[in-house]
C-alpha cells in the first residue's frame, strides 16, 4: 500500500530537505567517532579535562544523530546507515590517536566549524522549501556546535 505524504513540502523539496540532512548526519556521526577516540586516547598535562571535555561534547552529538535520522525519516526518506554511507557524506577526515593534545584540540576545532559550514547550507536548502521544523533543528544545532568550537578554541587561548 502506497500512502501519500504530505507534509507542506513537495517530493523535490522533501528530497532535497533529506539530502541535505544527510549530510549534517555524516558529518555528526564523523565527529563523533573522532571525539570519542580522542577522549580514549587523548594524553599529556590537561588530560583530565580534555577527557571530560571531549566526553560532554560526544555526549551531545551522539544524542544529535537520532534527531537528525528521525527528521530525514519524517520528511519520507531513508537515512543513510553504514561507515561506508558516512564516510561519502563527509569532509570530516578520521582522527590520529597518536596527535598530541594540543593537535587533537584544534582539530576538533576545525572540524566543528565544518559542521558548522554543512548546517549553514542545509538550513538553506529547508528555508528555500519553507521546511521551518528542519531548520529550527539546525538552528539547534549550529548553537551547539559553535558552543563546542568556541570552547575547543578557548582552550587553546585563542579565545
Amino acid at each position: 500500500m502506497t500512502v501519500k505524504i504530505d507534509i507542506g513540502l513537495s517530493n523535490e523539496d522533501r528530497h532535497a530537505v533529506a539530502v541535505g540532512l544527510s549530510k549534517v548526519l555524516g558529518d555528526s556521526y564523523a565527529l563523533y567517532l573522532k571525539t570519542h577516540g580522542y577522549h580514549w586516547n587523548v594524553r599529556g598535562p590537561t588530560f583530565q579535562s580534555l577527557h571530560i571535555l571531549f566526553e560532554g561534547q560526544y555526549q551531545e552529538v551522539w544524542a544529535a544523530v537520532d534527531v537528525i535520522a528521525e527528521r530525514i525519516r519524517a520528511v519520507g526518506e531513508l537515512v543513510p546507515q553504514g561507515y561506508a554511507a558516512f564516510g561519502n557524506l563527509t569532509t570530516i577526515k578520521d582522527g590520529d590517536s597518536g596527535k598530541d593534545c594540543d593537535a587533537m584540540v584544534a582539530e576538533l576545532m576545525e572540524d566543528n566549524q565544518k559542521v558548522l559550514a554543512t548546517i549553514r547550507e542545509a538550513w538553506r536548502v529547508a528555508d528555500a522549501a519553507g521546511d521551518e521544523a528542519t531548520m529550527d533543528l539546525l538552528n539547534t544545532r549550529s548553537d551547539a556546535h559553535a558552543k563546542h568550537a568556541w570552547m575547543l578554541r578557548a582552550t587553546l587561548g585563542s579565545e
